[in-house]
């Protein structure tokens, strides 16, 4: 269950990397891209994801990700600290194969919805 989350998260760790430093190791900071990675908050990550301005971003394949990061984090929290807590091998590989997918669409997102999807999973909003 961990591995399906941590797709996911490092999937978006390495999206804002990328978007905000650069691609590709020519050019570009690797301390800076390093700190970028480095910067996504679990618990800010399953707040913003929960938020309105994430559903309300005008692609559906970002509101099912958002939904699928809060899901996904809570089965491995469960998973992780309930020594109680266990799962069957169907439902580990379905959370798997939906962790994929999910990547899948996310990367094929565009640039502006992507962008703005980041800024809201890595920036704490100040009332």
């Amino acid at each position: 269950m961990s591995t399906a989350y941590y797709a996911v998260f490092h999937c978006l760790c390495r999206s804002a990397a990328d978007l905000l430093v650069g691609e590709t190791t020519t050019g570009r900071s690797e301390p800076a891209w390093q700190h970028v990675y480095r910067s996504l908050n679990h618990g800010s990550l399953k707040r913003a994801c929960r938020s309105l301005e994430i559903l309300a971003l005008p692609s559906s394949d970002l509101a099912e990700f958002a939904n699928l990061v809060v899901r996904l984090q809570t089965k491995r929290h469960a998973a992780d600290y309930d020594p109680c807590c266990s799962f069957r091998s169907s439902e580990v590989l379905a959370d798997v194969a939906s962790a994929e997918i999910a990547i899948v669409r996310f990367q094929r997102v565009g640039e502006r919805d992507k962008r703005a999807f980041l800024a809201f999973v890595m920036l704490d909003r100040r009332s």
